[in-house]
């Protein structure tokens, strides 16, 4: 997925039924004259605005910095610590992105590498803050293979409202820093996890901007 349109893919079937729908209901209040029509046509207006919002596929800029490990979601820092457990099977630096329903919610690859492995595993949907998420909850991770033969991994995970999780790499593909590579629909987290000896250049309650954010850097 590097589709650079104004709104992602993944969408279209949202935007279409809720534009046909706002049609439909003020074509029909003007020609009917109903006085009634006119609320659920302006609801439905304003929730094709929502799902236009929603669905916003903003262009991005990574920093010139090869060595620097950019944030996959918009949003907000809730986690910021090195834990022992993690996809790796090892102890690792672990930086999780909170997106709200108003955030963008495309997300980014955070560095260059090649896929060596990705996992889904079903799960509960739990907010995405609480801390259960990353290990209960349903979730769909991808393991990256950087120079040096360095380990990283990113994992997409549902939340409250977010049921669709959406990820395109495969096995073998080379990713770059930045591009686009998969949405979650309607809120949700994405958590990184980097070497224990990398420092986070983030701290909690810091805003992401999707591949553009630095939140460390690998040496």
């Amino acid at each position: 997925m590097n589709n650079s349109t104004p709104f992602a893919r993944e969408g279209y079937p949202f935007i279409a039924y809720a534009v046909g729908l706002t049609t439909l209901l003020s074509v029909a209040s003007w020609r009917l004259c109903s006085a009634v029509l006119i609320i659920p046509a302006v609801i439905s207006l304003l929730l094709t605005l929502f799902v236009l919002y929603f669905f916003r596929n903003p262009e991005r800029t990574s920093p010139a910095d090869t060595s620097t490990v950019v944030a996959p979601a918009d949003g907000v820092v809730i986690v910021a610590e090195r834990v022992p457990e993690t996809p790796l099977g090892a102890e690792a630096l672990k930086i999780s992105i909170f997106m709200s329903v108003f955030s963008v919610h495309v997300n980014r690859v955070p560095f260059n590498g090649k896929v060596i492995d990705t996992f889904h595993h079903q799960g509960k949907f739990f907010d995405a803050r609480d801390g259960r998420a990353s290990c209960e909850n349903e979730r769909n991770g991808i393991v990256l293979e950087i120079a040096g033969g360095v380990r990283i991994a990113f994992v997409q995970i549902a939340g409250l409202v977010a049921r669709r999780i959406i990820s395109y790499p495969l096995v073998g593909d080379l990713l770059v820093r930045g591009e686009r590579y998969g949405l979650i629909r309607f809120g949700s987290r994405v958590d990184v996890y980097l070497p224990p000896e990398v420092a986070p250049l983030v701290k909690l309650g810091d805003k992401t901007v999707a591949g553009e954010t630095v939140l460390a850097r690998i040496v």
